[in-house]
């Protein structure tokens, strides 16, 4: 299986130069390039790279924001080797764990240096990844979700658990609802039932689930029927189905 490596420069002639010499080297595939900071942390979380040779000074964000919005819950980090012009990033750079630092201008000998180290890095990681994976995946179930990752076209963000009054599904997709915005996020409101267990939220209906912490009034309507509102005004209506759930929350 190849290695699979994102370039990250916001000089098209220095993309170019790790592209010629990446060429030279058997089970390489370059899978993007990303010209400034923003357009690089999206590319990390679409593709998944194995390594990313990552420029540090570039447009608005530079190498260490990069990293900082790629997306935990997203998979595996890649491997990082930062390159620049000033060594004065050096220590930086290895306290957010890059495996090497390509000082410019570097020379093919010691960019096959750095290339070789990160492979090796990588290999290791899979190997280890591999071997905690059933560990992690058990770990995963029982970790209550703290926070939601949500991206649009020019940056990634995180809204806290706490902050969302309620969620309703929309086709494939939720749309967690804060007091001032609205935000859609590819998941199921069924798994995050699951997650969002410990915050105390409930399911009102099969499209709908609320934040008990912001319910500030609950009118019974007919038949089992609730209208919710909630804290800044929100009414959802709740189904009979999940009226129990409404019931215990009173009883409680």
């Amino acid at each position: 299986m190849k290695t699979r490596v994102l370039i990250v420069d916001d000089e098209p002639i220095a993309r170019r130069g790790i592209r010629r010499y990446l060429a030279e080297h058997d089970g390489i595939e370059v899978v993007g390039e990303a010209a400034n900071g923003i357009s690089a942390a999206e590319r990390i979380n679409e593709l998944h790279p194995d390594i990313v040779f990552l420029d540090v000074q570039m447009p608005d964000l530079d190498g260490f924001g990069v990293i900082e919005n790629v997306d935990p819950e997203n998979g595996p980090a890649p491997v990082y080797v930062f390159i620049t012009a000033h060594d004065a990033h050096a220590i930086r750079a290895f306290e957010v764990h890059a495996v090497d630092y390509l000082l410019k201008p570097y020379d093919k000998e010691r960019f096959a240096k750095a290339l070789v180290h990160a492979r090796q890095v990588f290999e290791q990681r899979k190997e280890t990844n591999r071997n905690l994976e059933p560990l992690l995946q058990s770990l995963r179930s029982l970790r209550p979700l703290e926070r939601f990752v949500v991206k649009d076209k020019r940056r990634i963000f995180f809204v806290p658990v706490s902050n969302v009054s309620w969620i309703e599904a929309t086709g494939n997709y939720v749309c967690i609802h804060t007091a001032n915005d609205s935000h859609l996020l590819r998941e199921t409101l069924t798994r995050l039932e699951e997650k969002l267990a410990p915050h105390h939220f409930i399911r009102v209906k099969k499209s709908a689930m609320v934040n008990g912490a912001c319910i500030s009034e609950i009118r019974p309507m007919f038949d089992g029927v609730y209208d919710i509102v909630l804290a800044g005004g929100t009414v959802v209506t709740s189904s009979r189905r999940y009226a129990y759930k409404l019931r215990a929350l009173l009883e409680s």
